[in-house]
């Protein structure tokens, strides 16, 4: 089947691949748009999955301080290399990811911390299984896993903390 520029080109902003991979896709989906993107979306995880051991050694740390400076959130996310730190794709996830902190207050970067607490719930407490404020149809685990597709490295959150005045 042979895939128009323009339907490579709106695959391509949507989902950040490359063009390779979207007309890939796209010859794969049928020339359907939606089913394209979930396929590349699952080629990321795939990839992440892959990447996922590999040691995140480098990174930064991304604060965020909310409208009148009562709340703010500091957060180490880490990837693979200095270069991948560097880019703006990878410090807009850091941005978001310490405004989610500060949003939502999580707890725990995921469920394997939480230790012998049963009152605990994932999509409160744990970072990872959060919805994302900005997208509640994904998880802050789906939004990293996306970024470890298009990124290409492997990414975690390090660590994580959140100030509110009159909080301890």
């Amino acid at each position: 089947m042979s895939v128009n520029v323009d339907a490579i080109k709106a695959l391509r902003e949507l989902s950040g691949a490359g063009v390779m991979d979207c007309r890939t896709a796209l010859e794969d989906s049928g020339g359907d748009l939606e089913e394209a993107h979930k396929l590349l979306r699952e080629k990321g995880f795939e990839a992440a999955a892959k990447r996922s051991e590999k040691t995140t050694n480098e990174g930064i740390v991304e604060a965020y301080i909310h409208g009148t400076g009562r709340i703010g959130a500091i957060v180490e996310l880490n990837c693979e290399t200095d270069f991948v730190a560097r880019t703006d794709e990878f410090r807009a996830l850091a941005h978001d990811l310490a405004m989610q902190v500060a949003a939502m207050s999580p707890r725990y970067i995921s469920p394997e911390e939480f230790g012998s607490d049963d009152s605990l719930t994932p999509g409160q407490d744990a970072l990872l299984y959060q919805p994302f404020i900005k997208d509640q149809g994904q998880t802050i685990n789906d939004l990293i896993n996306d970024a470890r597709g298009k990124i290409g490295e492997n990414i975690q959150v390090k660590r994580f903390v959140r100030f509110a005045l009159g909080e301890e």
